[in-house]
C-alpha cells in the first residue's frame, strides 16, 4: 500500500471515529424549530395547540362533550407555566411514558381515519421542550375512572425513554380527565393574530361543541362557550382509493398482501375496486391479475395506476373524515363573529396522493367581527386557515389555503380584501393532512388541494358577490329615497296653497307614492321611513 493510500485510510478511521447512532429525540432537541418552536410567541401557540388537540381528540374518541381549560401563568423572564386540563377518558398508569414523553409513539400514525395529531409527536415534544428550556419535567394528573394518579415525566434524550418520577396514587373520586402542567423556558405571551387567545378562539369557531376557559398572565379570564351539544360523528377506518395512488405505494401495499392474486390484492386492500372493475381493469392492460401480490413488478404497478387514471370511479368514502358540517358552522360563526351575513359551501370529497380521501369546507363572512382592525381602525378582511378543525396560525405563506386565496380574483366578486370587514374561512379535513412541516402549519401545495381549495371558495365568492350587490343596490335605492322625500314638506305645502287641498293629506299620499316607487308598495306599515 503506497503512502498516500496509507494517509487516505488513517484520515477516514478518524473521521467515522466519531460516527455513531443519535435518537430521535436528540435529533430534535437540536432541530426544535422542526417541531414549531421557532419563535418565543409561536413556541407557546405550539405547546397549547398540542395539549388541546390531544384533549380534543381524547374527548371525542370516548364520546365525551369537551370541557377545556387552558392557563398561562409568568414563572420569570421568558418563562410561563402552561396547564391544559380537560375531562376527557384519561391515559391509563402503563401508557401515560409513552403517550407523552417517546417521541414517535402513539395511537395515530398508522390510523386510516381522521384524527387532529398524527405523528406521535406532539406532546412528547412538549415534554421535550420543557426539559430543555426550563430544566423541569412535566406535571401530569390522570384519572381513567378505574384509576387515579399523578407523576412527574421527563425524556431520556439519548434513548428517546420516559422517565417517571414521583409518582403518587390519588383518589378514585377524581375527577375524570387529564390535567398536564410544564414550565417552559423561552417564550413570550402576545395578543393579537398570532397569539394563544386567538388560537383558542378560532379552535371554539370549528369545534362548536366544546367549551373553553382560558386564563391569561394577567388573570383574565375568557370563556368561549358551547355553541353546540352534539359530539361529531367518529370517523371510520377506511381503506384508500385507487386514485391518488403513487407505484410504489402500489408496491408496498402488494408486498404486505396476503392474497393469492393480485386481483384479490386490489379488492381487499382499496375502496371501490369490485369484481366489475377488476374486469374493466383486465381489459385496459396487459398485467396478469391472476399472479401472487408479492410477484408484482414496477412495471406492472405502472400500468395498473395508469389505468386507475383513466376509470371512471366512485368518489371516496366519507365515513372515514369529520367535517365540522355546515349548519354548525354558521351557528359557530354567528357565536363568534355575529356576521351581517354568511355564505358556506362544503365540497364532496376528493382525493389527493396515496389514496388519500379529503373535503374541503369554506365559508365568507362580511360585517359584525368579521375581518381584522388595521392601524387606521378600519376593518380589513383576513384568512383563517384550518386543517381537521384546528387553526394554523403561522407559515401561512407556504400553505395551500393562502395559495388558493391569491389566486382568486376577488373584486370580480365585488369583494375587497384590503377594505372590506371580510373573513374568509377554509377547513381542510382528511385521515392524513399533508403538511408542509413538522410544526403541523401549512398545508402543502398539492395541485389537487389547492384547486379544490379555490373552487370552495369561489362557490362561496359567488353567493357573497350577489348579497355586497344587492346590498349596494338598496342603498343606492335609500340615498334616492331620502334625497326625494326631503322636499315632501315643501312640495305638500306649495300644493295646498295652490289647490286648496289639506296639506297633511297630500303629504300622505305623496309619501305612499314614493314608497312605492322605490320599495314596490306603499308600506303602510312603515310609519317612520322617512
Amino acid at each position: 500500500m503506497s503512502e498516500d493510500e496509507l494517509e487516505a485510510q488513517n484520515q477516514a478511521d478518524v473521521i467515522f471515529n466519531k460516527f455513531k447512532e443519535h435518537s430521535i429525540a436528540e435529533f430534535f432537541k437540536k432541530n426544535k424549530q422542526m417541531l414549531g418552536y421557532s419563535g418565543m410567541a409561536h413556541s407557546m401557540v405550539t405547546i397549547v395547540h398540542e395539549y388541546v388537540t390531544n384533549s380534543l381528540d381524547a374527548c371525542e374518541e370516548a364520546g365525551i362533550l369537551p370541557n377545556l381549560y387552558v392557563k398561562i401563568s409568568n414563572y420569570g423572564k421568558n418563562k410561563y407555566v402552561i396547564e391544559v386540563a380537560d375531562n376527557g377518558p384519561g391515559i391509563p398508569k402503563k401508557f401515560i411514558g409513552k403517550a407523552l414523553a417517546t417521541i414517535l409513539a402513539g395511537t395515530k400514525f398508522s390510523s386510516y381515519k381522521q384524527q387532529r395529531g398524527q405523528q406521535g409527536i406532539g406532546a412528547a415534544g412538549c415534554t421535550l421542550f420543557s426539559n430543555i428550556t426550563a430544566g423541569k419535567p412535566i406535571h401530569v394528573k390522570s384519572s381513567t375512572g378505574k384509576e387515579a394518579y399523578e407523576c412527574d415525566i421527563s425524556i431520556n434524550i439519548i434513548t428517546n425513554e420516559p422517565e417517571i418520577t414521583n409518582l403518587s396514587t390519588l383518589d378514585l373520586s377524581t375527577p375524570k380527565g387529564l390535567t398536564v402542567s410544564g414550565t417552559f423556558g423561552e417564550i413570550m405571551y402576545e395578543k393579537g393574530e398570532k397569539g394563544v387567545y386567538e388560537y383558542l378562539r378560532r379552535t371554539a369557531l370549528t369545534n362548536p361543541h366544546a367549551e373553553i376557559t382560558f386564563i391569561d398572565p394577567s388573570d383574565e379570564k375568557s370563556i368561549f362557550p358551547r355553541a353546540i351539544n352534539a359530539i361529531p360523528k367518529k370517523p371510520k377506518e377506511v381503506k384508500p382509493h385507487p386514485l391518488g395512488l403513487s407505484v410504489n405505494d402500489l408496491i408496498e401495499f402488494s408486498q404486505l398482501s396476503q392474497n393469492k392474486n393480485i386481483s384479490g390484492f386490489l379488492q381487499s386492500s382499496f375502496t371501490r375496486i369490485s369484481p366489475k372493475k377488476i374486469e374493466e381493469i383486465r381489459s385496459m392492460c396487459d398485467v396478469d391479475l391472476d399472479k401472487q401480490p408479492k410477484d408484482l413488478t414496477w412495471d406492472d404497478a405502472e400500468k395498473l395506476i395508469d389505468v386507475f387514471k383513466r376509470i371512471n370511479w366512485v368518489a371516496p368514502e366519507s365515513s372515514s373524515i369529520s367535517t365540522i358540517g355546515k349548519s354548525q358552522i354558521k351557528i359557530a360563526v354567528e357565536n363568534i363573529l355575529n356576521p351581517d351575513y354568511i355564505t358556506i359551501v362544503d365540497r364532496k370529497p376528493k382525493v389527493f396522493y396515496g389514496g388519500i380521501p379529503f373535503i374541503i369546507e369554506a365559508a365568507i363572512a362580511i360585517g359584525g367581527n368579521s375581518g381584522k382592525k388595521n392601524d387606521e381602525m378600519d376593518y380589513a378582511g383576513n384568512v383563517m386557515r384550518f386543517a381537521n378543525k384546528v387553526p394554523l396560525l403561522f407559515d401561512s405563506g407556504s400553505c395551500a389555503i393562502t395559495e388558493a386565496v391569491k389566486s382568486i380574483s376577488w373584486k370580480r366578486y365585488s369583494i375587497d380584501i384590503e377594505k372590506q370587514p371580510i373573513s374568509i374561512m377554509v377547513n381542510m379535513s382528511s385521515i392524513y393532512i399533508p403538511y408542509s412541516g413538522v410544526g403541523k402549519e401549512s398545508i402543502q401545495q398539492d395541485s389537487d388541494i389547492v384547486n379544490e381549495i379555490k373552487s370552495a371558495l369561489m362557490d362561496c365568492a359567488r353567493s357573497m358577490m350577489h348579497y355586497i350587490k344587492g346590498n349596494e343596490r338598496d342603498k343606492i335605492e335609500l340615498t334616492k329615497y331620502k334625497t326625494v322625500i326631503r322636499y315632501v314638506d315643501h312640495l305638500s305645502q306649495d300644493l295646498s296653497e295652490i289647490s286648496g287641498m289639506d296639506k297633511d293629506m297630500i303629504k300622505d299620499k305623496l309619501v305612499k307614492n314614493i314608497q312605492k316607487h322605490y320599495y314596490g308598495k306603499s308600506n303602510d306599515e312603515e310609519k317612520s321611513v322617512n
